[in-house]
């Protein structure tokens, strides 16, 4: 099995377009048919005859299940009764869906909760250009045109480790105090090329870490954090994997926490267990794997030789047919450079890499 790419962390959920009046219904018709994958919710009077429009008896009934699927919202009503509606279903902003509300005229389509992480922002302005109206965003990093980190990480395929900075970060922005940033292989360029005033780029963390004030730190080391640092985490680390038959997923998982432990690596920038074909059934690299929320990914012995491992072994190119299984199978599946050399244990060996 070949190693997908990393995709960006983005979620498209699927949107529910309701409205409760005739003349919403026309607009909720054309905004689902314009949406891919959008639905369009209306009462039983309207829905009746309308082919590809689903019934309700109730809009709570509506949000209620939108929100338990994590579902998106476009609400052609009165903000009030949206409000209402959702006021009980309200978790956190990391989970909450997009909610948008548009008047029945279709001249505003307003971002009503989850602007950023849930990408109501981007469904407002989408909307309001199907309509031609206008976008109503209030997030203050939107209004003042400061970059959304947390919106951000999800578009450029980074996971974001700690919520919770990202208010200080964007605190910072607003108030015009530089934000330390720490970013070694220059994924967030763009924004410091388009806000040079709002960073204070540092190549040393340790250095960086003694600064006062948030930060944001994009990469795989770890640290001891201030709370107030925003970490960004990539996913290009891959971890090969030898084992012997029967090695249980307890074994795999204590020695990748040892390793990246030991390493100062985060375990959230790995991307992928890989090992060699004749290994890919092990149950135990498969439940390591899901526990880690990885994918396993594994390689032909001869493929695996190819690879100019630095540690081989002799023993596996007579049991396997390829000199190096740990090595190799991380440096293929990242496609890049040994982090972490082979580790030996009774049971396996393991080693990490990462993408160019």
């Amino acid at each position: 099995m070949r190693p997908r790419a990393p995709q960006p962390l983005e979620i498209r959920r699927p949107v529910r377009v309701a409205a409760l009046t005739p003349r919403g219904a026309a607009l909720a018709r054309r905004v689902a048919a314009a949406l891919p994958g959008a639905v369009c919710w209306l009462p039983e009077n309207l829905a009746a005859g309308e082919g590809g429009c689903r019934s309700f008896v109730r809009f709570t009934e509506v949000a209620r299940e939108a929100f338990a699927r994590r579902e998106n919202l476009v609400c052609i009503m009165a903000a009030g009764i949206v409000v209402r509606a959702i006021a009980p279903l309200l978790s956190h902003k990391g989970v909450d869906p997009a909610v948008v509300v548009v008047d029945e005229a279709g001249r505003f389509a307003v971002s009503l909760l989850s602007g950023h992480l849930g990408g109501a922002n981007d469904l407002a302005r989408q909307v309001a250009t199907l309509l031609g109206g206008t976008p109503v965003i209030t997030t203050a990093t939107d209004v003042a045109g400061l970059p959304a980190l947390d919106a951000l990480a999800f578009r450029l395929g980074l996971e974001l480790e700690n919520l919770a900075a990202v208010r200080a970060v964007s605190m910072a922005l607003l108030n015009g105090t530089p934000v330390t940033l720490v970013d070694p292989a220059a994924r967030l360029a763009a924004v410091r090329a388009a806000h040079p005033e709002g960073f204070q780029p540092e190549e040393d963390l340790k250095h960086a870490l003694s600064r006062p004030g948030p930060g944001v730190y994009v990469g795989c080391r770890e640290a001891p954090w201030p709370p107030d640092w925003l970490r960004l985490r990539p996913r290009v680390l891959a971890a090969g994997v030898g084992c012997h038959r029967g090695v249980e997923a307890e074994a795999v998982l204590a020695v990748v926490h040892e390793v990246f432990s030991r390493e100062g690596l985060s375990l959230r920038c790995l991307r992928a267990l890989a090992t060699v074909a004749a290994r890919r059934d092990e149950p135990g690299l498969k439940e390591a794997a899901r526990r880690l929320g990885v994918e396993l990914v594994w390689f032909s012995a001869a493929e695996l030789a190819e690879v100019e491992a630095p540690n081989p072994s002799g023993v596996a190119a007579r049991h396997l047919g390829t000199p190096s299984v740990a090595e190799a199978a991380a440096l293929k599946a990242a496609g890049g450079r040994l982090l972490v050399p082979k580790v030996k244990t009774p049971h396996l060996t393991l080693a990490v890499a990462r993408e160019p």
